[in-house]
């Protein structure tokens, strides 16, 4: 029989955690009930002894829950009951990470919890915004909109995420490209011309000297540039994954020339969005914006968020607080102040996520357009400059046989 690990709170509200064997996830919570055992979390213990690659443990990608939200709407509007609806899904997925964690959700669900009650022991399947979405809906009686709403909130964060990264990964290929032609020319080319200008016996020019060293570093200490390489990667991820690294960071591609705005427009659009679809589908503005912050992607926006949430629990409007951080547009403040006036937020900030996203669509094509000449004349730079140096010592010979004849 299968042994679940649970924690939870004793009828006295005492903390309590353990295992306990029963057939399934629903048996094991109905077993700790009759214990009078609230659980807060029960989930199956995983065997022992098995070697698993850290990022390869299962994951779902954001295709696959928008086509189950999508279908899970569907199936809600034409009556289908929850648990029906999520044993039909269940066994339609390839995904077997994603098939187990919707067969633990419908098991969860026939044990007595609510759905967004199960949603939340699955937080690498479905995130904060997921859950607190479909607890809105399942209060309202509305769940088939809100995942109607949460699909097309997904599709609409995924195609501005696609347009940033693509803007990002262009000229990451052409600098990944740019180095291995440098590369090659140093290893293969250059030491061709070195054997050629030591029989010559001359002084070879600075540039060109340059470049042999370059040349010879580069073959006999290749680990080293490596390790380099690598080093510095680890380095930026460490400095990510601290708090205080990752506010500078983040504080520094707010500031950078073309690249900045972009920044600020995804998360203006992706606050906007969010907040947006969470208020309409009556999430409190309080929960609403604590989530927003989480998942602003930036931890300076995510500062600002926070404060804005502070200044409104104390009674404070929405468009005051957010005008004091600095961080959003002016135009986005005035329009959120419009919205509280005219009691539509909901609608204004939607309004706001549509002008923003179009706004992030020109600034990746700017930017393409921009990178494109710039990231040529750095080319030619670096490789013409490279042959250049290696033919300097040729000219200069050239220059002297004239000159002596």
């Amino acid at each position: 029989m299968p042994t679940f690990v649970y924690e939870g709170k004793s009828l006295g509200g005492e903390p309590r955690k353990g295992e306990i064997e029963a057939a399934n996830l629903a048996g094991a919570n109905t077993a700790l009930r009759r214990q009078q055992i609230i659980p807060t979390s029960v989930s199956a213990k995983k065997a022992g002894g098995g070697f698993q690659i850290p990022g390869f443990g299962g994951s779902v990608g954001t295709k696959e829950i928008v086509i189950f939200t999508r279908q899970f709407a569907t199936m809600i509007d034409a009556g289908l009951p929850l648990v029906q609806c999520l044993d039909i899904l269940s066994s339609t997925q390839e995904n077997k990470f994603f098939k187990k964690s919707l067969l633990d959700i419908k098991a969860s669900v026939e044990g007595g919890a609510t759905f967004a009650e199960s949603l939340k022991k699955h937080p690498k399947v479905f995130d904060d915004l997921y859950v607190n979405l479909v607890a809105a809906g399942e209060v309202g009686g509305i769940l088939d909109t809100i995942l109607g709403r949460l699909a097309s909130f997904m599709e609409k964060a995924e195609k501005i995420k696609g347009k940033v990264k693509g803007a990002m990964s262009y000229p990451a290929i052409v600098m990944v490209i740019a180095g291995i032609v440098v590369t090659v020319i140093l290893i293969y080319v250059v030491p061709v011309f070195t054997a050629m200008f030591s029989s010559f016996g001359a002084q070879l020019p600075a540039p060109t000297l340059v470049v042999v060293n370059l040349s010879e570093a580069l073959k006999k200490y290749w680990y080293m540039f490596i390790a380099g390489a690598v080093g510095i990667v680890f380095l930026y991820k460490a400095i990510r994954k601290n708090p205080k690294g990752r506010y500078i960071t983040d504080k520094i591609f707010l500031k950078i020339p073309a690249f900045g705005p972009l920044v600020r427009k995804t998360a203006v659009a992706r606050f906007t969005r969010t907040l947006g679809t969470m208020v309409s589908s009556g999430v409190p503005i309080l929960e609403a914006l604590e989530i927003c912050a989480k998942t602003s992607g930036n931890k300076i926006i995510e500062e600002a968020v926070m404060k804005t949430r502070t200044a409104l629990s104390q009674g404070k409007t929405l468009a005051e607080p957010l005008a004091e951080t600095k961080v959003f547009p002016s135009m986005v403040v005035q329009m959120i102040s419009v919205g509280e006036t005219a009691g539509a937020l909901d609608t204004m900030l939607n309004k706001i996520a549509d002008f923003y996203e179009e706004e992030v669509d020109t600034a990746v094509d700017a930017l393409m357009a921009m990178m494109e000449p710039m990231l040529m004349a750095f080319l030619g730079v670096v490789i013409g400059g490279l042959v250049v140096a290696m033919y300097l010592p040729i000219f200069k010979m050239g220059e002297a046989i004239m000159g002596g004849g």
